[in-house]
């Protein structure tokens, strides 16, 4: 094997100028169809909230400017953005010149809506490391572990005669890209009130994702629908922080209808 066989460090043609046809949207009906969820009728209110970090354009001066953006994804837009293309999308600004901030601002906003099918809001900066309301961990368990996927939600358990509310998280929820194979890691808060889960049932559940291809976004759908349907909690929240690739990192929030959107903040490993 020569330097040149390696697939490292190849050369790969970014934009060089804006194009908002860089933008893939993906039906999200097609992935909650197969969860068996009624596109038309959603168990669940939320949204998909991206954080960027790598975003630049040129002034009309032809000076640089960088910023990082917080973009929200409403959960019953037709569409989600498929995030290797929102990637190039925003790269296709690198050497295009505009005439303010405010510009750059409500053109991503104006392309990011069309490609979702739903208005998308963008604000520039992000918000603040905060994992204060992530709850007990699970991941200390004493647990064995020896199923990686497909997820199994017969895993799941709870204890119909003791009826809480409490807050538990994990940081140990792996899957991998439907594109690229690539591995999507991420912390994942679940807020409920109702029978009492089984700790060890849910990591084990939690684990079964590690060798299953799904996006972000139908992660969380299936691990909301699979305890909505497995344990019956009177109220449910689900929202995973996945962890930064390619300047992206996504955190998608389903829950019922009467929780209030989790505060709005970044884990230490985004």
């Amino acid at each position: 094997m020569t330097m040149q066989d390696l697939p490292l460090g190849r050369h790969v043609d970014y934009p060089r100028e804006y194009d908002a046809a860089l933008l893939f949207a993906i039906p999200r009906a097609l992935g909650r169809g197969h969860i068996g969820i009624d596109d038309n009728r959603l168990p669940f209110v939320g949204s998909d909230r991206w954080h960027a970090y790598e975003l630049s354009w040129l002034d009309a001066q032809g000076k640089p400017r960088v910023a990082t953006a917080t973009f929200e994804v409403p959960a019953d837009s037709p569409h989600l953005i498929e995030s290797k293309s929102l990637k190039l999308y925003l790269n296709s600004f690198n050497a295009t010149r505009l005439d303010s901030d405010a510009v750059v601002r409500e053109r991503i906003a104006r392309d990011l809506s069309h490609a979702a099918g739903a208005p998308v809001a963008v604000n520039f900066g992000l918000p603040p490391i905060d994992e204060s309301e992530a709850g007990e961990s699970i991941d200390e368990q004493a647990v064995a572990i020896d199923r990686y996927g497909p997820p199994d939600a017969t895993l799941l358990a709870a204890d119909a005669n003791d009826v809480i509310e409490e807050t538990l998280s994990s940081a140990l929820l792996k899957s991998n890209c439907p594109v690229t194979g690539q591995p999507d890691w991420a912390r994942v808060v679940i807020r409920y009130r109702g029978p009492r889960l089984d700790r060890a049932a849910l990591l084990r559940y939690l684990v079964s994702f590690r060798d299953h291809a799904e996006f972000h976004e139908q992660c969380v759908e299936r691990i909301f629908t699979d305890l909505l349907a497995r344990t019956r909690p009177q109220s449910l929240s689900v929202e995973a922080r996945y962890t930064r690739r390619g300047g992206l990192d996504i955190n998608p929030w389903r829950a019922s209808a009467d929780r209030q959107r989790p505060p709005v903040g970044r884990d230490s490993r985004q």
